[in-house]
């Protein structure tokens, strides 16, 4: 299989897909302000982003409500409070992990509802449950991703076998997830080959949303474009849980198409992305993410790191040992 399109072109099936609220909001429990969410929809706007995922369709039978921003949730009235009827050429998005929410009950008829796709989210073994959730939504009018997380913990032949049951399915586009921040490009190319293989003879997608715990999530991102991905994820100020992801202000300053505008997205960082490091905010590349992602565990022992202030990298790296299966 050979790369697609070069450094001097643009590809007309590549779709730009924000996720700061949706990731970001793992960083401060989606407590963002209206002014906020609305600034980084202007933005998006302007800056020609196809996607915007607003956040999470989580179940509030296992979130508490007062635990968590609007965003975890994304309910129709408090969409509509930012974006109107959205009539724009920018579609919107919302995830749905299995096991945490209830499609069924929380998820509108699509003539309802400014949202236009539901991502669903889900574990290699957990595949019948997305598909299910997949096709509930398809049947509700939604275009729809399965979003296959941890793939780095995954072994060929499962992965083979759930791209081949979601190829048979009504899913537009799946997802190669590096949740841990542990994969290379050279990874990447040979999944990438893999689930276009299995897609393209589908008339399916594929998608890229890549974690920076060892500084590949941009790297990453354009080699799945460069083989063929198409949907590619991106934050702004790379603002996602633990170490981020795939910077925006580096994916569109990396891709040629003319219809991209990377000024919104540097004016949005300036005037709302340094305000939340200055309150204290805290995510982006570090050591102690680095070492989860050097040995390909879930970063949830380097938040809890970061929370505590710590710096003994050494000794913390050593810990690790007993965590990795």
């Amino acid at each position: 299989m050979e790369r697609k399109g070069n450094l001097m072109t643009y590809r007309p099936d590549i779709k730009v897909f924000d996720a700061t609220i949706r990731d970001g909001g793992l960083v401060n429990n989606f407590f963002f302000t209206d002014e906020f969410v609305k600034a980084l929809y202007l933005a998006n706007l302007r800056a020609g982003v196809d996607y915007m995922e607003m956040g999470y369709l989580a179940d509030t039978d296992i979130f508490k409500v007062d635990d968590f921003g609007d965003w975890k949730f994304c309910k129709e009235e408090n969409l509509r409070r930012i974006v109107g009827t959205n009539e724009t050429d920018m579609k919107l998005s919302v995830m749905a992990d299995v096991g945490r929410c209830n499609i069924r009950r929380d998820l509108l008829p699509k003539e309802e509802s400014v949202i236009d796709m539901v991502r669903v989210a889900t574990y290699i073994n957990t595949m019948p449950a997305a598909i299910d959730m997949i096709e509930y939504a398809h049947e509700l009018g939604y275009e729809t991703t399965c979003n296959i997380m941890a793939i780095s913990k995954a072994n060929t032949p499962d992965i083979e076998e759930a791209l081949a049951l979601l190829a048979e399915s009504h899913v537009d586009a799946v997802y190669i997830v590096d949740s841990y921040g542990s994969l290379f490009p050279e990874q990447i190319q040979s999944l990438t080959k893999m689930y276009l293989n299995a897609m393209e003879p589908a008339g399916k997608s594929v998608g890229i949303h890549a974690h920076n715990n060892q500084q590949m999530a941009f790297a990453n991102t354009v080699e799945a474009c460069s083989m063929g991905a198409s949907f590619l994820d991106a934050t702004v100020g790379s603002m996602g849980r633990g170490a981020g992801n795939c910077a925006m202000e580096l994916l569109l300053g990396f891709l040629k198409n003319p219809r991209y505008n990377l000024t919104p997205v540097l004016a949005f960082y300036q005037d709302y992305i340094l305000k939340l490091r200055e309150e204290g905010l805290k995510w982006g590349y570090d050591i102690q993410y680095l070492l989860t992602g050097k040995m390909n565990l879930h970063p949830s022992s380097a938040i809890a790191f970061t929370k505590e202030d710590r710096t003994d990298y050494a000794n913390f790296y050593h810990q690790l040992f007993d965590l990795d299966p």
